[in-house]
C-alpha cells in the first residue's frame, strides 16, 4: 500500500479529520438535485463510479435509488464499514479496494456519474493525471462528473500551512499530526486542470468549518460539476 494509502487505514482506524456518518453528503444531493433540475438528467437506473468512497455515504444512497455503483477505496477498515452498511440496507455496489490514481477495471464509455468527494486531493501529481485520464476514458460522452476540491483562495489556514508545512509538490502542505498531504487550488489552477477534459457547467465556492485536535478550522472547497467534452 502507497504511504498515502496508509494514512488513510490510519485515520479511519482513529479518525482525527473523517466522520463515520452514514447518510449521504449534503454536497452530493445539491448535485443530484441540479443535474435533475438544470439538466433534466435523473440519477436512477445509471452507472455510477464513487472515486474515495470512504464508508460508502455517497455509494449506498445511490444504490437505494436504483444505481449501478462502483466505489473504489485506499482503505480496508473504511471499505469493510461500507460493506457493513451495504448488507444492513439490503443494496448492492460493487465496491473495490484500490488507488484512484491508478487504472481503473472499468470498460471504456461505461459510466454515466463520477463523484469525488474531496478524494482526489490527497493525490501526487503523477496519481492526478492517472485519475484524470481514467475519469475521461470510463466517462460517456455527455456522462456528469461533480467534483469537491480544496480551495486556496483567501483562506489563511490554508496560507499558514502551506508556509510551515509544505509539501514537496505545488500547493501541497502536510497535515503533521496524521502525516496526510494535502492539495489545495486556486480557481484558476482548478479551471485549467479539468478543462482539458471536462466542461464546467457550473463552479462554485463554498465554506465550511471543522474540528481538529480540539480546534475549529475553515475549509473552502470548489464544487464544480462538469460533463465529458
Amino acid at each position: 500500500m502507497s504511504h498515502q494509502g496508509n494514512t488513510w487505514e490510519r485515520e479511519y482506524r482513529n479518525p482525527l479529520l473523517v466522520t463515520k456518518n452514514e447518510g449521504p453528503q449534503a454536497d452530493t444531493l445539491r448535485f443530484l438535485k441540479f443535474l435533475k433540475k438544470e439538466e433534466k438528467f435523473r440519477v436512477e437506473d445509471r452507472v455510477i463510479l464513487d472515486l474515495g468512497c470512504g464508508t460508502g455515504r455517497n455509494s449506498n444512497y445511490l444504490a437505494e435509488k436504483g444505481n449501478t455503483v462502483i466505489g473504489i477505496e485506499i482503505s480496508k477498515t473504511a471499505l469493510n464499514l461500507a460493506k457493513e452498511r451495504a448488507n444492513n440496507l439490503e443494496v448492492e455496489v460493487d465496491y473495490r479496494l484500490g488507488d484512484i490514481g491508478e487504472s481503473y477495471n472499468i470498460k471504456d464509455n461505461f459510466v454515466d456519474v463520477v463523484i469525488d468527494v474531496t478524494s482526489s486531493n490527497s493525490l501526487n501529481d503523477i496519481g492526478r493525471e492517472s485519475y484524470l485520464n481514467e475519469v475521461n476514458r470510463v466517462l460517456k460522452n455527455g456522462g456528469y462528473f461533480f467534483v469537491r476540491a480544496l480551495a486556496k483562495d483567501g483562506n489563511k489556514n490554508v496560507k499558514n500551512l502551506l508556509k510551515d508545512n509544505p509539501g514537496l509538490e505545488y500547493d501541497t502542505y502536510v497535515i503533521k499530526e496524521i502525516g496526510l498531504t494535502e492539495r489545495v487550488f486556486s480557481r484558476d489552477d482548478f479551471v485549467g486542470m479539468y478543462i482539458r477534459f471536462f466542461k464546467i457547467i457550473n463552479l462554485e465556492k463554498k465554506t465550511s468549518y471543522t474540528t481538529f485536535n480540539s480546534r475549529i478550522y475553515k475549509r473552502d472547497y470548489w464544487l464544480a460539476y462538469m460533463s465529458k467534452k
